[in-house]
Parts: C-alpha cells; structure tokens; sequence
C-alpha cells in the first residue's frame, strides 16, 4: 500500500474513516511510483463504490460488490479514493502477494468482478525514485522480493 501525502501520518481507523462513500478503482499496469501521481499509462477494470462506513467487522463494504468489469485485463493495482476524489492509496492486486484479493483472476467486460478483501496494513510502502538514462528507477522498502526494483523507460 502506497498512501498518498495527505494521509501518510493517519491510523488504520483514519484511513478506513476517509474512504466512506468513496472510490476503488481497478487497474491492470502502469502503476504510478507514488499515490499523488496521475494514472497515465491505465485503463480502468473496474470501479467500486465504498459503503458509508467504508469497512465492517475488517471487511471492506462495498455499494455493490461484484460490479460490472469495463475492460478486458488481469487487475495489478488498484486506487482508493475520498467521496470528493481526494486519493487516498494505492494498493497492489493480486491472488498471491496482492493487498486487494478478487474474486476472480480476471476482468472481462460485461462480466462480474468483485473485492473479496482488502488488507490496510502500517506502515505503508515507502517509494525512492530517480530517473536514470535507461528510464526511471523505482526501489520500494517491500519485504517481497518481486517488488523491490522496477524499471520503466
């Protein structure tokens, strides 16, 4: 999980308090290095409603869950939102090491992709990046090896 500057000293309860009424919404790649960068390589999957409050009992509650996929993709991350659009964090997704678990591997249009679980875990991902003649350079402090270093031209 990558929280945006705005929320980046908030509690668990504070983070889950904000996203009442607001968006998840699914993407396949293109990943920003830090949740207050626009979404520029991304097709949205997916787009859920939060219920107010946002989570029940540690389970996320949703307006509706399964929603209708938009587009064909396998969902890699994920953005949640304020109700007003103020991003909160960034999520990874995925059935083994993902944040954000579905109910399916994935998305087809016209088809049902739901949110099994989301997991709000402190502290959050911390992201150093810097732009290297090759392209830029992400190094993450995740404990999961996969996610250390990426680098995208």
């Amino acid at each position: 999980m990558r929280l945006a500057e705005a929320f980046a000293t908030k509690t668990v309860e504070e983070i889950e308090a904000a996203l009442a009424g607001g968006k998840l919404v699914l993407y396949s790649t293109g990943r920003p290095p830090l949740a207050d960068h626009a979404v520029t390589r991304s097709s949205v999957l997916a787009e859920l409603t939060f219920s107010s409050p946002a989570f029940a009992d540690g389970a996320p509650a949703f307006v509706e869950n399964p929603v209708v996929a938009k587009h064909v993709g396998t969902p890699g991350w994920a953005r949640a939102s304020t109700a007003d659009g103020a991003t909160v964090a960034d999520f990874s997704v995925g059935p083994g090491y993902g944040e954000i678990k579905l109910n399916d591997a994935a998305a087809t249009p016209n088809f049902p992709l739901g949110v099994a679980s989301i997991a709000i875990t402190l502290p959050a991902e911390n992201v150093e990046w810097a732009k290297s003649e090759f392209g830029h350079v992400y190094v993450t402090n995740s404990d999961n090896p996969y996610r250390k270093l990426s680098v995208r031209g």
